[in-house]
This record gives structure tokens, C-alpha cells and sequence, in this order.
């Protein structure tokens, strides 16, 4: 039986007519049951997220559907939605009224109050802790290139960051986001998480903002790393090929293959290797830790997971999705292209039509 597979996505709310954000998340959200669309930490975004998919298809019904769902009660507020991660109009974000959010503003300050970025969160469903962490432990090296390929967000309070991937320089802000070390076994994983807890600076497991977690409320693996993208076929093939490599690192632990002993220190910077350039520049390459084309080493990711995607009858698909991306770039592609020859409100029209163009 294939892994379950499913995706929380945050939106950037914006106004129809200016494009600018737009801080109606209580308005939109007001009478909307379930928790398939919930507010985030900003009025001037939201969350939606799928059920536990086992195959592509109903994965990508159910992000057509629920973006669709969000576009169709921000029209109401005069509001749309933008799969954008991070504003490419200037913006002062405001904090999405409740006790949690507020408690973390008045203890980290201005990292809260600037915190508005948009990520695409993966689950994939394990059989046990002990599974969960052993897929995390060996999966850490792949996360870099999930990262190039998603990246979305090269614009940030209407300039030009002269990065790809922006938004995870901001969320880096946060004392506990970044790539996990290595953990060992679920006993290691919980004394970890129970050392950061004990120090008192974080307000609840929710806090620990690790690029890869175990879900503190579904039995799943969750990869946090990746920007959302404007296309829900983009998502779609994240989703794919975070499966395919948790299955394949699963596998690996069962055949007693031990973990990769790779440094915090290395994978961080691989991790910045592939927010500042995406797929238009050099990556680290999960294996030599040397840098190498982007096409070499989303090419190695690829092939690490092969036979779990060929298993899937998934291969074909993520191999051709990955060509694409290869070929007209990511979202920070375009951003950049429409940037420069329409400025920033341009950019924001466009995500609006990507987001929901199925």
C-alpha cells in the first residue's frame, strides 16, 4: 500500500483591485467550518489544507478544490488569493487577533510582526515514531533541493532580495527553524525536543520549526521547506517526490543502512546555496557536499528516489515536471521576468491567475 500523502499550503490574501495585501482573514474565514481553510499568524494570509491522499490525482482534486474554495470567499471581501511567498508590494503585516499569536509577538518581537511568508508543508504518513525519525535523520540531505525547486519568493516590500527563495531567509529568524541534526531513534528525537521545551523559550511543541518534523497531530513526517507554488502542479510534484524519498529513506532503515552523518553546518549552507539562486545557479550536492548544477543535482534527487516512484507509478510524471521546472524555471523565474518589465502589482495579478488557473 502506497504512503499517504498531503499538503497544507498558505495563501496570500490581497485586494482585487490594487493588489496589495489585504488583511481580511477573519472576514473570509467567518462561518467556515472544518479544518480545511484556518487563519495563519497574519490577517493577510491563510491556510488550506488536503486530507490524506494516496494517489496524485485525488491530491490534486483536493488543491484545486480547496484553492478554488478560498478564491471563491475572498472574492466576497472584495479580496483574492495569491500563491506567493512572500508579498512582492510593500506591506505592514498585521497579527491574526488570539492568545497564541499574540504571546509569540510579544516574545519574539519584530521576527513576528515582519513574519509574513508563505510555505507549502508536506505530510507523508509512517508507521511509528521510531520509522518518522529514522526517515528524518536520512532524508536530511535531500531537503536542499526541494528547496530549489520551489522557490517563489525573490520579492520582498517591493524589491528585488536578490534571492530565490527569500522567504526561508525570514523564517530562518525563528530560534529553531533550519535542519535538524541527527536524532538517532524517537528517544533522541523526544529528549531533543524536550531540551529545547525546557529551555523556556518557546511556547509549545508547535514552536519547533525544524525543516523536517514528526507532526505533532497526524501520524506523518512533515517536510517544511519548501516555498508554495503559484502552480498546484508544482505542489503536486513536491508532494510526489517528498513521498518517493520517504519511502526510499524508510526502506534504507529497514535494510540497517545507517544515516548520513552530515553537519547542521553543511546542510545549512546547502540550504542557502538553494534559497539564494533556486535552479539558475550552483547547488550542493547531496551526496559530495560539492557544488554542482542545478540540473545535476535535482537529476540525483531524482534518481535516489527512482525506484519508489517507479513503484508508485509515479516516475514519469515527477522526471517530466522536473524537466519543466529545469527548463522555464521556478516561480522566482517569472516573478523576476514580470518584475522587470511590469513592476511589482503585475507580478501580484499574475500569482492570482496562476494560483487558480487548473
Amino acid at each position: 500500500m502506497l504512503r499517504t500523502v498531503g499538503v497544507e499550503e498558505e495563501l496570500l490574501l490581497v485586494d482585487a483591485g490594487s493588489f496589495a495585501p489585504r488583511a481580511v482573514a477573519g472576514a473570509v474565514l467567518e462561518g467556515e467550518e472544518g479544518g480545511e481553510l484556518v487563519a495563519e499568524l497574519q490577517q493577510q494570509q491563510l491556510e488550506i489544507n488536503t486530507h490524506p491522499c494516496e494517489n496524485l490525482d485525488q491530491l490534486r482534486g483536493e488543491l484545486r478544490a480547496w484553492r478554488g474554495r478560498a478564491a471563491e470567499l475572498a472574492r466576497a471581501q472584495g479580496a483574492e488569493v495569491a500563491a506567493l511567498a512572500t508579498s512582492p508590494l510593500p506591506v505592514s503585516p498585521q497579527l491574526t487577533p488570539g492568545g497564541r499569536y499574540r504571546r509569540m509577538a510579544d516574545l519574539f518581537g519584530l521576527t513576528a510582526q515582519e513574519q509574513l511568508t508563505c510555505g507549502c508543508h508536506i505530510h507523508v504518513g509512517v508507521a511509528s515514531d521510531e520509522e518518522g525519525v529514522a526517515v528524518i535523520d536520512r532524508i536530511r540531505p535531500w531537503l536542499a533541493p526541494l528547496l530549489a525547486l520551489s522557490t517563489n519568493s525573490p520579492l520582498w516590500q517591493g524589491r528585488d532580495t536578490g534571492y530565490a527563495g527569500y522567504r526561508y531567509q525570514v523564517f530562518s529568524r525563528w530560534p529553531t527553524a533550519g535542519p535538524p541534526e541527527l536524532f538517532g531513534s524517537a528517544a533522541g528525537y523526544r529528549h531533543a525536543v524536550g531540551a529545547m521545551l525546557g529551555t523556556g523559550t518557546l511556547l509549545d511543541q508547535g514552536m519547533v520549526y525544524f525543516d523536517i518534523r514528526l507532526s505533532a497531530t497526524f501520524p506523518t513526517v512533515e517536510v517544511r521547506v519548501c516555498d508554495v507554488c503559484p502552480d498546484a502542479e508544482d505542489a503536486v510534484l513536491l508532494a510526489s517526490l517528498v513521498r518517493g524519498l520517504v519511502e526510499t529513506a524508510a526502506r534504507a532503515w529497514s535494510a540497517g543502512e545507517p544515516a548520513p552523518d552530515v553537519g547542521v553546518h553543511v546542510l545549512r549552507l546547502a540550504a542557502w546555496r538553494a534559497c539564494r539562486s533556486g535552479l539558475q545557479g550552483s547547488l550542493v550536492h547531496p551526496l559530495t557536499h560539492r557544488p554542482a548544477s542545478a540540473r545535476e543535482v535535482v537529476e540525483a534527487v531524482v534518481d535516489h528516489a527512482a525506484a519508489a516512484l517507479e513503484e508508485a507509478g509515479d516516475l514519469d510524471a515527477v522526471r517530466a515536471g522536473v524537466e519543466r521546472l529545469l527548463t522555464h524555471g521556478t516561480g522566482a523565474r517569472w516573478q523576476r521576468e514580470v518584475y522587470a518589465e511590469r513592476g511589482a502589482a503585475a507580478v501580484v495579478r499574475e500569482a492570482v491567475e496562476r494560483t487558480q488557473s487548473f
